[in-house]
């Protein structure tokens, strides 16, 4: 999820479609510090020392998946802190179905540009986002800028909570930054490399259904996972090392399509997901469509009040338009687009993403009732902590009433960003890495194509060589204290495992720049050690 107090970082409660802001001086030194800007209504988490949130997917920058925001509070520089475009739910990179069947190379949340002959400057399309960006690159190099003109190009929200000094000073550390090529495009996002001076960032920028700019960064690259680890128990010493609560598990799937564990730490332990817990609003979409009641072509209406937050995607389509039940699943999962989950929870009832849960959860009670994203960022955000409070203390029954008479008449505009882990053991999405495990099997005995083209549009920065692991499926979770990763992969040898990994910390977040790559390298060391 995500959300805090004063725009910091939007929790990982969904592991949502936002895209982190941040800005580095023109000629750091080594150690220089990040300007970092959080998107508009999303809700920062404390910036650490290179605090990295996953998040949107985004090919091409650092490890291609989704990227949740990491913010720190507008004009605050805070020394060494980097929110790079970290990934966990998958980029746009086509893949093939693990049942065996493979999928065409279509690109699920944006098209992605071919680099640029050397030294020539990409083609900047001509969209909302790409006049913005053409703006932005010129406006590096004229700051400051007067508020007027900072008027005309940003959204007043994002504006607001930036300042116009703390725009300037952006643009300042910016000056000088050259695009270089383009990885990434949608009509209100576009996402690529450029330089200054002789270093490499990420650029990325994005525009709300009035064309204004409602966030914009450059970033440093990713820096790469280690070696994986090369025995299990070299694999749990590094876990243990990642944060205070963590959880581990692969498994193989046999012939019944059951969880074969090679090798498991916490397999039972409940911790909250984050933005895994849309493998269950999947699967019973996938079921729905399976029996008939429902088809991946059938529209659905983003009406006002099913919105939620985030930066891309559905969020900013205008209200009333519709999109397809297979455009909101491919990016449900592909930019973990929050929009779009509660759309699909809403078209398939709540009770249905129940019923998934009891079969493929042993904690089902623990996500009863199953809640939207933006009930969840209500929950956490809106008149913390007496909200929170009054729902928890409620039966089953108590609460779903509470989400119906209370909750679904506010607006998201009653959300309090906050900062640092909150109600993550109260208020969220609950599983043990055994329960994730069986969701893939369950995912895994849908005899459809379509939903293994959604769970391969990206790997999450996993890597594997496509010669040894042809079929890859994805899905990360997080918000501020929280960060999971989650796979399925078959081998060359026609073998399907699933490696999970969880790390969490009630007290404080998470450094997640330093975390998500150490995940990555466990997931990568999981799956070689079970296939052995």
């Amino acid at each position: 999820m995500r959300l805090p107090s004063r725009p910091k970082r939007l929790p990982a409660l969904a592991v949502a479609a936002v895209i982190p802001v941040t800005v580095l001086p023109a000629s750091p030194p080594a150690s220089a510090a990040s300007v970092t800007a959080p998107p508009t209504g999303t809700a920062p988490a404390p910036a650490a020392a290179g605090v990295v949130v996953p998040g949107t997917a985004l090919p091409g920058t650092v490890l291609p998946g989704t990227v949740l925001p990491g913010t720190v509070l507008p004009g605050t520089v805070l020394p060494g802190t980097v929110l790079p475009g970290t990934v966990l739910s998958g980029a746009v990179v086509p893949g093939a179905v693990l049942s065996g069947a493979v999928v065409p190379g279509a690109v699920l949340s944006g098209a992605v540009v071919p680099s640029a002959t050397a030294g020539a400057e990409p083609e900047i399309p001509a969209s909302p986002a790409g006049r913005q960006l053409r703006w932005l690159l010129g406006a590096t190099n004229r700051a400051p800028l007067t508020e007027n003109e900072l008027r005309e190009h940003f959204s007043a929200g994002y504006l607001s909570s930036l300042t116009v000094d703390g725009v300037n000073a952006l643009l300042r550390a910016a000056k000088g930054l050259r695009l270089e090529k383009l990885t990434r495009i949608t009509p209100s996002a576009l996402a690529g490399t450029g330089k200054i001076g002789k270093r490499e960032f990420v650029v990325q920028i994005g525009v709300d259904g009035d064309g204004n700019i409602n966030l914009t960064g450059v970033t440093p690259p990713e820096a790469p996972a280690p070696a994986p680890p090369r025995t299990w128990k070299r694999l749990d010493a590094r876990l243990g090392e990642v944060a205070p609560r963590t959880g581990f598990l692969a498994a193989g799937i046999d012939s019944r399509g059951r969880c074969d564990v090679a090798h498991a730490v916490a397999p039972d332990t409940v911790r909250p997901l984050g933005s895994i817990f849309k493998l269950y609003v999947l699967g019973a979409v996938a079921e729905r469509i399976r029996d008939g009641r429902l088809s991946w072509n059938t529209r659905i209406t983003i009406a006002p009040e099913l919105k939620s937050l985030g930066e891309d995607g559905l969020t900013t389509r205008p209200d009333g338009t519709t999109t397809t039940v297979g455009e909101a699943a491919e990016l449900m999962i592909s930019i973990s687009d929050n929009t779009a989950t509660d759309l699909l929870v809403h078209t398939v009832g709540r009770e249905a993403v129940e019923a998934t849960v009891r079969r493929w959860s042993g904690h089902a009670g623990r996500n009863t009732p199953f809640l939207t994203t933006r009930e969840a960022f209500l929950l956490k955000g809106a008149r913390h902590p007496e909200q929170a409070r009054d729902y928890l203390k409620l039966d089953t029954a108590g609460r779903r009433a509470y989400l119906r008479d209370t909750v679904a008449g506010q607006s998201l505009s009653d959300i309090t960003l906050w900062d640092g882990p909150r109600e993550i053991d109260r208020l969220e999405w609950f599983g043990s890495p055994r329960d994730v495990c069986r969701a893939y099997a369950g995912l895994l005995r849908f005899e459809d194509g379509r939903v293994g083209k959604i769970m391969s549009a990206g790997d999450a920065g996993l890597k594997l060589s496509r010669q040894k692991w042809p079929a890859v499926w994805a899905k990360g979770g997080s918000e501020t204290g929280v960060l999971n990763l989650s796979y399925a992969a078959r081998s060359a040898r026609g073998k399907t495992y699933v490696v999970t990994v969880f790390a969490s910390n009630p007290d404080a977040a998470l450094d997640e720049r330093a975390i998500a790559p150490e995940l990555i390298s466990l997931s990568r060391g999981g799956f070689a050690l079970a296939d052995e």
